[in-house]
């Protein structure tokens, strides 16, 4: 489903990292082909992979996932090292958090509209507040918090559509984490085609205030995932030091092999 008849931003074509084709964009590219786009009525799906979401691609149940993507983009330091490795290297980070602040100030000048879906209670709404307070031209046209197992529940799914389809937003942010996140999107966009929908996982919580992002230079340095980990032990512990720690050694590891030497592989 990826959008190959008319271009990719930039056109600087994909770059594949453990089997994920990203494509090979700056932020500011991808605003702008998101918002042109929404100007030509075409919707999309916006996947933004970290360590942690490709490492759980390899799964063969979850790679049709990114063939549903409209644009992959790298939400994570170590993957633009890799493709540096690899002698094709990607532009620059691009990250979930980073664009469901940048998309809405980009939609806010022309003054469309956004729709915040996912977070704990009281979330989105405390994330919609903050976007129209920040961009007096967005309309933030809802927001919804759904429970747990709303997925298995069709009344709720229903309620959840009918609400899509009346506010008919150009943008949908859904922070509900990876997969379920995206697995959501794959069954609202087909009722919703003219949107574009974007996992953006905790980025509804940084907008909201309830958890602070970290400094640039962490951003830039690739360690922002130790300000997670120092502000949410608990729930990032295991993530980041026994899962993804492991997969980005080996992640490094096969980059360095696939390394152009005399135009072959090392």
């Amino acid at each position: 489903m990826r959008d190959t008849q008319h271009g990719r931003p930039g056109d600087g074509g994909t770059v594949r990292v453990d089997g994920v084709d990203f494509d090979a964009v700056t932020e500011r590219q991808v605003v702008e082909h998101v918002v042109g786009r929404i100007r030509e009525g075409r919707g999309g799906m916006l996947l933004t992979p970290n360590v942690d979401i490709l490492r759980q691609l390899r799964r063969p149940d979850l790679q049709s996932i990114v063939e549903q993507a409209d644009l992959v983009v790298a939400d994570g330091m170590p993957i633009v090292w890799a493709s540096r490795l690899m002698g094709t290297p990607l532009p620059e980070r691009v990250t979930g958090a980073s664009l469901a602040q940048s998309l809405p100030a980009a939609l806010a000048e022309e003054g469309r509209s956004v729709y915040l879906l996912g977070g704990e209670e009281g979330v989105a709404e405390a994330a919609a507040a903050a976007l129209e307070q920040s961009h007096d031209d967005l309309r933030v046209v809802g927001w919804h918090c759904p429970p747990f197992g709303f997925e298995r529940d069709e009344a709720q799914m229903r309620a959840m559509v009918d609400d899509l389809q009346r506010t008919k937003p150009d943008l949908v942010l859904v922070g509900l984490g990876f997969p379920k996140q995206e697995h959501l999107i794959g069954r609202l966009r087909r009722t919703v085609p003219d949107a574009w929908f974007i996992g953006c996982g905790g980025a509804l919580t940084f907008l909201a205030g309830r958890v602070a992002r970290a400094p640039e230079h962490l951003q830039r340095s690739g360690f922002e995932w130790v300000h997670r980990l120092a502000m949410e032990p608990r729930r990032m512990a295991r993530r980041y030091l026994v899962d993804d720690l492991p997969y980005a050694a080996g992640l490094f590891a096969r980059a360095a092999r696939r390394t152009p030497v005399d135009g072959r592989a090392a």
